[in-house]
Formats: structure tokens, C-alpha cells, sequence
């Protein structure tokens, strides 16, 4: 919906250009000679005269079919916020048309005549369906479409995105966690530890993080950090590390880092925590929803599997 001053300034341009239009014939027409003639207007150039003729008939006709079907056309489509006579079916409604209302016709049709596919699709485990090529083209599809922004082309993240093509999963890589996981997303957060622990405190604990991972580290400040870690650590990350999938917190113990294993990123993490969020995709997909949280599943399963 315009705003009034747009919809009169687009109503305006639009109905202007087009009377316009017509009051330039009738202006041009008047006065002419209805019959031929070899007389000229006196214009010439390059040897080339100017005939004092009338416009040919059919050429006027066109012009003015042309007018008469814009109006039509604005008739049947509607200016502005004035709408049309035509409607197209949304929701099961007829409703008038527009660009919006349009496309949702379009792919609410395309959504009804690929759901036949989608059921017969989610009628099959995850595990056996991630053996369909076929299947996993239409998830590929579907992943590529909706995921890539976050998580690559390939599935293999960037960071602060988990790479989903290995075998580190922060929530667990069977079906269930999956499905559970692009349905109803995910709301990571690391609190920050920076007032807590102190300059001193996070460079110490940023050397016993890395000790956990057998990095390169500083033994002594690993062990002043060892106590803290127990105290105020363990109850998400596990007191020996390995993390916890009911809560996303992350394996320490391993080579696998969300947002970077250097000392200047751990620091930054203890000291700044971090917030990452999966939005859940049920809240998105408006139709045949939960059969496509399914082929996704399967598509992101196969690639963990390879």
C-alpha cells in the first residue's frame, strides 16, 4: 500500500501520459488535409522533402487502440492503491491481484503440486532416505535456497558457523537432533567472563583452553587457571572438557573451533562471550513444512556420513 502523496504522484504520471497521449493526436490532426498532396511543408534536407501529407490512417487508429488499452490494462490490474477487477486465489480466497499477492498464488500452486513428492519422501526414515540421490538433489535444493548464507555452499561453515559436513556437532548429529535443530533453531550464548575472571584471569584461562586441545600453551598459567575452569566452566563444558550437546556447548578437547582456536580468539570469547542464533526454519516454511525440515535433515546427514 502507497502512501497517499505516492499514489496521487504515480495516479498523476500514469493518467497524465496517457491523456497526454491523446490530446497530441487531436492536436496534430487538427488542421491537416484529409486527402494527398505533392505540396510540401517547405522543410527540406539532403535533397529530401517534407510532404504537407496527413498521418496515415492506420497509424492513428494503432495510436489510439494503444491509449484505449492502457486504460483497459490499468482497468484490469489497477494504479496505485486503486485496485483492479482481476483476482487471483491465495489461501483458498480470491483476492485482488498484485505483484505480492501474485507470487503467492505462484508458489503456493507450485507448493501444492510438489507435496505428493514431499510426503512420499518424509515416509522414509532420515537415515534411508539420505541413500536417495533423487531425494538429495531436492535437499540439496532446499539447502542451497536457505542455508548457504550461513553455513557455505559446501556445508563446511565459516566462523561462528558450525561446519556440517564432519562428525563435531553441537546439539548431536542423529536425525532426531537434526530435525529438532532446523525446526526450532537454536539460541547459542557464551556469557562473558571478562568481569569475572579479570585481564590476568582470562589470559590464564585462555592458556588452559588451549591445553585442553594439546595447543601450544603456557603450563603454569594453565594450572592457576585449572580451578576456575572447574568452578565456572564445567557445568556447560564438561569438567573434562568434551562440552555438553543438551546445552550446544562446545568439545574443547578436540580441533574443532566455532570461532577460532588463536590465543587472540579464545581471549576474545572468555573475555566477550558470544551469542550465535539458528533461526527456526518451522517459523519460515509456511507449507509443507515439516516434510522439508525432513529431506534437509537427510541432505545434512548424508554429508556428515561421507
Amino acid at each position: 500500500m502507497l502512501e497517499t502523496f505516492w499514489h496521487w504522484w504515480v495516479a498523476v504520471i500514469v493518467l497524465g501520459s496517457i491523456i497526454g497521449c491523446g490530446v497530441l493526436i487531436q492536436y496534430t490532426s487538427k488542421g491537416q488535409r484529409k486527402d494527398e498532396t505533392d505540396q510540401t511543408t517547405g522543410h527540406e534536407y539532403d535533397g529530401i522533402q517534407e510532404l504537407d501529407n496527413p498521418l496515415p490512417r492506420w497509424w492513428v487508429f494503432m495510436f489510439w487502440a494503444t491509449i484505449v488499452f492502457g486504460f483497459g490494462y490499468l482497468g484490469v490490474y489497477g494504479l496505485g492503491n486503486w485496485n483492479g477487477l482481476l483476482t487471483v486465489e491465495v489461501d483458498g480466497e480470491q483476492v485482488t491481484w498484485s505483484s505480492e499477492n501474485q507470487w503467492k498464488a505462484e508458489v503456493q500452486a507450485f507448493e501444492k503440486d510438489v507435496a505428493p513428492l514431499f510426503n512420499k519422501y518424509a515416509a522414509v526414515p532420515v537415515a534411508e532416505l539420505a541413500k536417495d540421490k533423487e531425494a538429495m538433489e531436492t535437499g540439496k535444493r532446499l539447502f542451497m535456497s536457505n542455508c548457504t548464507i550461513c553455513h557455505q555452499t559446501d556445508a563446511t561453515g565459516t566462523k561462528g558457523f558450525p561446519n556440517l559436513t564432519d562428525h563435531d556437532w553441537l546439539y548431536g548429529g542423529k536425525p532426531e537432533n537434526i530435525i529438532q535443530t532446523i525446526k526450532h533453531g537454536r539460541q547459542g550464548a557464551m556469557p562473558p567472563w571478562g568481569g569475572v575472571l579479570g585481564e590476568d584471569g582470562v589470559a590464564d584461562m585462555t592458556e588452559y583452553v588451549r591445553s585442553l586441545s594439546g595447543l601450544k600453551h603456557d603450563a603454569t598459567a594453565a594450572e592457576r587457571a585449572a580451578p576456575k575452569y572447574q568452578q565456572l566452566c564445567k557445568v556447560c563444558h564438561a569438567a573434562d572438557g568434551t562440552g555438553n550437546q543438551l546445552v550446544g556447548a562446545p568439545n574443547l578437547t578436540d580441533d574443532v573451533w566455532l570461532y577460532g582456536g588463536s590465543t587472540k580468539d579464545i581471549t576474545f570469547t572468555l573475555k566477550n562471550g558470544r551469542n550465535g542464533k539458528m533461526p527456526a526454519f518451522g517459523e519460515i516454511w509456511d507449507t509443507n513444512t515439516d516434510q522439508k525440515i525432513h529431506v534437509v535433515a537427510a541432505y545434512i546427514y548424508s554429508l556428515s556420513q561421507k
